[in-house]
């Protein structure tokens, strides 16, 4: 699967959100970032600071079932990848242009895979 491209902040993007608690997904981030080969795409974060959105291929809501996220489908509603935010409340954590177009999701669900092994041996080790 392709996902790294360069595109025009301005031109509306297809994609769906994966969303997951903050903890999970900056774990997540780290083995994205450290892995070999594919990367990371926009990862956006709430100002709340609850929760992190990871923005991957339209199309992947649908057989998305991974228990601790939910992935979103933005129903062709072509996001921007300004600067800017495209949701009100949150900023980027890792924004276009430094990023991937998307996150392959099935590197995505490894990651979180891995994330998750990881907080469960911190926490059993406190």
């Amino acid at each position: 699967m392709e996902i790294s491209q360069s595109v025009d902040p301005c031109t509306p993007v297809s994609c769906d959100v994966v969303t997951v608690p903050t903890r999970h997904g900056l774990e997540a981030v780290d083995i994205l970032r450290r892995g070999v080969g594919d990367g990371v795409g926009p990862v956006l974060h709430d100002d709340g600071g609850q929760t992190l959105g990871f923005l991957v291929p339209p199309g992947t809501a649908a057989a998305w079932d991974l228990p601790g996220s939910t992935c979103t489908e933005t129903d062709g509603r072509g996001m921007r990848l300004a600067p800017e935010p495209p949701v009100a409340g949150s900023d980027w954590l890792l924004p276009p242009g430094d990023a991937d177009l998307a996150t392959d999701p099935a590197v995505l669900r490894a990651a979180l895979g891995e994330a998750a092994r990881l907080i469960e041996a911190a926490d059993n080790c406190q």
